[in-house]
């Protein structure tokens, strides 16, 4: 039998995968040295100053700040917290199809367009530019108008 018909390049790989295995196990040993075995408590606490940060030194006892209980709120809003804002708005239709029976209004205070659908007017027939009032009810697809009316001006 012959030689073994290791090539060039498997040799080069082999060398590859050894200098890794080293490397690795002195950054092992080079951790292991550096690391603190048996450290008192105070060099383990950490504290958090009156801005929020993380230090290493205690609060200064002077900067301290009372706060009470009935001040601190977790969560959102309830909601009989929030402003109750007026839910009938007033509108100028901008598009309306009356053979598909669909258009947009343009909402007067926050300048968005609301989708309205033939169901929704009451009866009633709009074309484009009239002024209706109208509320907002959140649809599949977005706001959408209900209860629309002519508005009275």
């Amino acid at each position: 039998m012959g030689k073994s018909q290791a090539s060039f390049g498997k040799k080069e790989n082999e060398k590859k995968r050894q200098k890794k295995k080293m490397d690795k196990e002195e950054r092992k040993e080079e951790r292991q040295a550096a690391a603190k075995k048996g450290q008192n408590l105070d060099e383990m606490l950490a504290y958090v100053d009156e801005n929020g940060n993380i230090s290493t030194t205690p609060p200064d006892p002077t900067k301290k700040k009372e706060i009470k209980v009935e001040d601190v709120r977790i969560g959102a809003l309830k909601q009989e917290d929030q402003e109750q804002e007026d839910p009938i708005r007033k509108g100028t239709v901008t598009f309306f199809n009356d053979s598909k029976g669909y258009g947009f209004i343009k909402d007067q205070q926050t300048q968005e367009s609301v989708f309205v659908h033939a169901n929704s007017l009451g009866g009633i027939t709009i074309k484009e530019n009239d002024k209706v009032t109208f509320e907002v009810e959140m649809g599949q697809k977005g706001p959408s108008a209900i209860s629309v009316k002519k508005a009275t001006e």
